[in-house]
């Protein structure tokens, strides 16, 4: 394990602060960084965990909270995370992610040429439409995150992709993974989509054994690190 270093940060996003957790190794060497985005939960433990694996890893990875706007609220109750979910338009999302963007480009040791994304479930979502808008992004890996209708943004995608999708997902239909796999085709991106036969929704969750899903999520993970090597070398 590595000797990391970790602390909540915050930036301006217009007319918001925004609060993230940023972690990465001591020491002052540049190194290639990751957004790691929240499910619809908020900025919760699990999500602070995955980023401290990239950190281990040799990343600066930093966690945004996307409800910063909403009072920086993390839910428990599906209920609950699903009405922060709707009560954040797409627009304001991708306007704070674009300042953390911004905000690495002033951290020492983030090489702000070098910067992935990766999120989960919501947070997937928004790692299929921030290099849409934001050519800094030079990898990303969306789990299990909603496909747009149309599909017109994903024309300006600047980026390999890397999708991960459980064949039992209840919340993503299949038809509209197929209909990524078209999109890029039709628009010539680079990207790759990887199906999991008998694994759901949010299978990468490892602190909910009613979803979690190991050996699915020991590959995801491991085709999610050589991913980034290639991409972010």
């Amino acid at each position: 394990m590595a000797d990391l270093k970790e602390m909540m940060v915050q930036y301006p996003s217009e007319d918001v602060t925004v609060r993230a957790y940023l972690v990465g190794e001591k020491g002052s060497a540049k190194r290639p960084a990751i957004i790691v985005i929240q499910e619809w939960w908020g900025l919760s433990d699990h999500i602070k965990d995955i980023a401290r694996r990239f950190a281990n890893e040799g990343y600066v990875a930093i966690a945004p909270d996307l409800y910063s706007r909403l009072g920086y609220k993390v839910a428990t109750d599906p209920n609950e995370a699903g009405k922060l979910m709707n009560a954040l338009r797409q627009e304001d999302g991708l306007k704070d992610l674009n300042a953390t963007v911004s905000y690495l480009k002033t951290v020492p040791e983030a090489d702000a040429n070098r910067i992935g994304v990766t999120g989960f479930c919501m947070g997937g979502s928004y790692t299929l439409m921030l290099p849409c808008v934001n050519p800094a992004v030079k990898a990303a890996v969306p789990f299990y995150g909603w496909i747009p209708n149309p599909d017109t943004p994903l024309q300006k995608l600047a980026c390999p992709l890397l999708y991960f999708y459980g064949e039992d997902d209840s919340f993503i239909p299949r038809d509209d993974v197929q209909r990524l796999a078209a999109a890029l085709k039709k628009y010539n991106k680079p990207g790759e989509i990887k199906t999991y036969p008998g694994a759901g929704h949010a299978f990468f969750r490892d602190t909910d054994k009613n979803v979690y899903k190991p050996a699915a999520a020991k590959d995801a993970w491991a085709r999610t690190l050589a991913f980034f090597k290639k991409y972010l070398a």
